[in-house]
């Protein structure tokens, strides 16, 4: 097995390395006076299994389309070169949100991202809660593995639970999928019911509208409030807010992704959200040390998802 890393910090690659025992591989990365880039495995990968980490956030050094570029074009050298299987392991995937036309000449980014892979020979991809996973599985051709963010959360959700009333709430229709697995993986781990809600939100032209009517019992219950993401902070939120009104006891705001945009660490610092979690997918470099939103920020680590996704792909490859 050969590991990449293109991650400028390599924290994640790295302890994604040693749950897996093996050593990153060296590469080489060329900036030229123009922006251009060089990438060139430092090891040879003919006739290998090669897995090249790269999570697709922007900043905060390359925006999303840079790294895909710089993810693209390493995984077509390392084909060029003889690697038998390269498998793109994406914490996570820039464009997925963009999964369906809803204006007039509208894009839809997962399927072009999805051809561009297709383009340069990955032979399979493993992700992190993408925005829609039936819209993710159907764009891909290649092999796809879908690792959900509920399995990260697992331990501190029992930490939390208590013994009072607990309840996961989707803050929007399409996340509900979603928040009924966690809700039926709580039961198994608790040995109890756990209550269901769903918050009526609708989104046009980037505008944010609803979020006020919860459907479901979370009178006097601790509230998982379970989303993909976290970008401007404002669906989690205005759905903290409405769950609040509506008798919520504690609202803690759980996401695969915090991508913490634009005002989210003044929008974040209201009191509705007791508490937030998200995976290491992203790192937090966007909120300020010491900040509101920082200190009741936790960082759960996804690495053992991709740890045992990574050791149960290789070990078939193997065979």
């Amino acid at each position: 097995m050969l590991m990449f890393s293109l991650d400028p910090d390599k924290l994640f690659a790295q302890a994604l390395a040693d749950a897996l025992d093996v050593t990153l591989s060296p590469h080489e990365e060329r900036v030229f006076p123009d922006g251009e880039r060089k990438l060139r495995p430092l090891v040879d990968p003919r006739g290998g299994d090669a897995y090249v980490v790269h999570s697709l956030h922007g900043g905060p050094v390359d925006s999303p389309h840079d790294k895909l570029c710089r993810l693209l074009m390493f995984i077509a050298t390392l084909k060029d070169h003889g690697a038998v299987r390269v498998t793109a392991v994406v914490p996570y995937l820039a464009y997925a949100r963009k999964d369906q036309q809803t204006k007039m000449h509208d894009p839809v980014g997962l399927r072009y991202v999805a051809q561009l892979f297709d383009a340069v020979g990955v032979a399979q991809l493993i992700v992190l809660e993408a925005h829609n996973v039936a819209a993710f599985q159907n764009a891909f051709r290649c092999t796809t593995v879908h690792l959900s963010a509920h399995h990260a959360f697992g331990a501190l959700a029992h930490e939390i639970a208590g013994t009072r009333p607990l309840a996961v709430v989707s803050p929007d229709p399409g996340g509900v999928k979603r928040v009924l697995l966690w809700r039926e993986a709580l039961e198994d781990q608790l040995r109890r019911p756990v209550n269901f809600a769903m918050i009526d939100k609708r989104r046009s032209a980037g505008v944010l509208g609803g979020s006020h009517l919860v459907a479901g019992d979370v009178e006097g219950a601790t509230v998982l409030l379970l989303d993909d993401l976290i970008a401007s902070g404002e669906t989690m939120q205005r759905s903290a807010a409405a769950l609040r009104r509506a008798g919520a006891n504690d609202v803690i705001g759980c996401a695969a992704h915090g991508l913490f945009v634009d005002k989210a660490p003044e929008v974040l610092a209201n009191d509705s959200l007791s508490r937030l979690v998200v995976t290491d997918s992203v790192p937090p470099f966007r909120l300020p040390v010491g900040g509101p939103v920082r200190n009741k920020l936790h960082v759960v680590s996804a690495v053992h998802l991709f740890a045992e996704a990574i050791r149960t792909s290789h070990a078939a490859w193997w065979q």
